[in-house]
């Protein structure tokens, strides 16, 4: 049974949507189990959201998150929630925005506040190929691939309307040669220089209007085909807000920028 009268956070980091609890004072219980998490994050039923985000204490960071997928399963990082992690720690008094860290199941990240929209720092993106062990589909013009914190196809498309992203999507997401599966990111350029994405992701198994750490891999695999050599780049996500990956100095790995927004704040009451 739900916390009853526990207080949640409704986040919402470019079109990915969260609900958060603050736990630094008063452990998950309940919460962190999986059927509770599917029901929360339940649309139409539930509160409705991507995952379940709990901020804690932590001895190695300012904060510290765990985040699970709305399927209930845990995720090692989720750039998103990161960035609305570190709104929520600055809105309550928990990091100071000029600079702070927050502690992931991926690692420590170095967090801070510029031109007023959480800023965070990955570290160097692996297993990067401009060429990944997948066979393409039909107007798919090349796959790469690169784990930022969690694994990613990219899937270069000449219109990201016109891709069946629930039936290819999830094709790709189980393709056999990926070892842990990925998320799988479909980008085409736009007019404006920026790239424009959709995302089939793991746990949630369907698309989400953002995915954090799907901005981070793409921008790795454009550069690895030659696509995005300058110091910044911009994606657009499916919800139209965009995220702005910053290439990180020789050895150091890439920022990520974009919104982290509290939509309201509420009460657990029947979710049981």
């Amino acid at each position: 049974m739900a916390e009853r009268g526990r207080e949640f956070y409704k986040m919402c980091g470019s079109g990915n949507d969260f609900v958060f609890f603050d736990a630094r004072d008063q452990a998950p219980g309940a919460l962190e189990t999986p059927e509770l998490i599917q029901r929360m994050c339940a649309r139409g039923t539930g509160i409705g959201a991507d995952g379940v985000v709990f901020l804690e204490r932590s001895a190695a960071a300012t904060v510290g998150l765990r985040y699970f997928n709305s399927d209930g399963s845990p995720a090692s990082l989720c750039g998103n929630a990161t960035l609305c992690t570190a709104r929520l720690a600055v809105e309550l008094g928990a990091a100071d925005p000029s600079g702070f860290t927050i502690a992931t199941d991926a690692g420590v990240m170095a967090a801070r506040f510029r031109d007023a929209r959480p800023e965070i720092d990955f570290a160097p993106v692996q297993e990067l190929t401009a060429d990944a062990p997948v066979r393409s589909g039909a107007a798919e013009r090349r796959i790469g691939y690169a784990r930022a914190g969690v694994p990613h196809l990219v899937v270069e498309v000449p219109d990201i309307e016109a891709v069946p992203l629930a039936s290819r999507g999830r094709e790709l997401r189980f393709d056999a040669a990926l070892r842990d599966g990925a998320n799988v990111n479909f980008v085409a350029p736009g007019p404006d220089g920026a790239w424009y994405m959709r995302t089939y992701e793991r746990g949630v198994e369907g698309e989400t209007l953002a995915c954090g750490t799907g901005a981070v891999a793409t921008a790795a695999v454009l550069g690895a085909w030659g696509a995005a050599d300058g110091p910044a780049t911009t994606i657009v996500t499916r919800s139209g807000r965009p995220l702005v990956i910053t290439r990180g100095a020789a050895g150091r790995g890439p920022s990520l920028a974009g919104e982290g927004r509290i939509v309201f704040v509420g009460r657990l009451r029947e979710v049981e």
